[in-house]
């Protein structure tokens, strides 16, 4: 018998991460379901996971879970899902510069980090998937979320060119744009806000009562145009299995909708569709 595809998966503590490292698991995948916290990874691996640490934000760490993949495979890998990211809520002009370099550290230059480190074994095999999960928010902006859709379009940018680099290589890589989906990143963001935002003497102080509402108190009821996490997971395997995966998946409506309006709309009608939103 064939030995089973290999992937690694990060952010595999909940959300998104969790259920595509159970969903490919059952499709006879061997997973790789990383976490920034051992106490996931022990978690996980009481759920039948090959589960170990990795830190978007720490290069040593990287390293080491490269390392860890290539002892349990003999240096091989047939995919990469890049999913961890967290936000931190803000209003543009109240995000210190720090604030951004933090969220940047993960949520581009860790994905471009583990990236690289991957690619050399996939090149030697002559075949890979790269999938690295985005947002409608790397499609456009929306207030509050500068720092989130910052290193979301600038993660898109950088897909891009690395998928035309891959061209004649037998490595595909491939965008996930989800747009509302039920995770914990919005209950994960308030330390970062706490940390970096000053809204108390911000000129937007009044404007931050609303948002500190849906940021510290559940959501009465879903999205209207929430999807589960299993909708990604669907998307993901067809864009691991498919013999010709497209370059970019919408995820939800929301996606779809707002993807069409950024192609037609006039910028200042957009602006305007989004500050309705």
């Amino acid at each position: 018998m064939s030995s089973p595809r290999t992937i690694l998966i990060t952010g595999c503590s909940s959300g998104i991460g969790y259920d595509a490292a159970h969903g490919l698991k059952a499709r006879g995948w061997r997973v790789f379901a990383t976490c920034r916290q051992q106490a996931d990874c022990d978690r996980l691996q009481s759920e039948g996971l090959e589960s170990f640490l990795l830190d978007y934000s720490d290069e040593a760490s990287i390293e080491a879970a490269v390392a860890e993949v290539q002892a349990r495979t003999g240096g091989t890998l047939d995919a990469l899902y890049n999913n961890g990211a967290y936000a931190c809520p803000g209003a543009v002009e109240d995000l210190p510069r720090s604030a951004l370099r933090e969220i940047f550290e993960v949520n581009l230059f860790g994905y471009h980090d583990l990236t690289r480190r991957v690619i050399p074994m996939m090149r030697e095999q002559g075949a890979g998937r790269i999938i690295n999960c985005s947002s409608v928010l790397g499609l456009v902006g929306m207030r509050w979320r500068g720092a989130y859709v910052a290193t979301k379009f600038a993660m898109e940018g950088l897909t891009d060119v690395l998928r035309v680099e891959m061209r004649g290589t037998g490595i595909a890589v491939i965008l996930i744009e989800p747009g509302p989906i039920p995770t914990l990143i919005r209950q994960n963001s308030i330390p970062h806000f706490e940390k970096w935002v000053k809204w108390e003497s911000s000129a937007r102080s009044e404007e931050y009562r609303s948002l500190l509402s849906r940021l510290y108190h559940p959501k009465t009821g879903p999205d209207p145009f929430e999807l589960p996490c299993s909708a990604v997971t669907a998307k993901l395997i067809h864009a691991l299995e498919s013999p010709r995966p497209r370059p970019r998946y919408y995820v939800t409506k929301a996606t779809h909708l707002m993807g069409f309006a950024r192609r037609i709309l006039p910028t200042r009608l957009l602006d305007w569709l989004i500050a309705r939103s």
